[in-house]
């Protein structure tokens, strides 16, 4: 999606880890689930399981969940991550 942009470290992110679906998932959902696309300010979070299926979840400004999927596997070398999408653009955290 050109609309969305990603920041230097998302990118890292992406590259290091296999992750582009990641953000594609994130970018692709703005358009697709207006509860989501409601949300001006968004945290996802990609929890991952022993078994290697992993939890995809977006929370809003408030905290309130507006979006989750199942993961059926992953190959993600992390437990866990998240990212901020806000103004069109997904960042870490520490980018904010």
């Amino acid at each position: 999606m050109r609309t969305v942009l990603f920041t230097d470290g998302t990118k890292y992110v992406a590259d290091a880890g296999g992750a582009y679906w990641l953000l594609d998932e994130i970018a692709f959902t703005q358009r697709g689930d207006k509860r989501v696309a409601a949300a001006a300010f968004q945290l996802w979070t990609l929890t991952v399981a022993p078994d290697r299926t992993a939890i995809l979840t977006c929370e809003d400004g408030d905290g309130n969940a507006v979006f989750r999927k199942t993961i059926p596997w992953t190959d993600f070398p992390l437990e866990a991550i998240q990212l901020y999408f806000t103004d069109n653009t997904i960042l870490l955290p520490s980018e904010y």
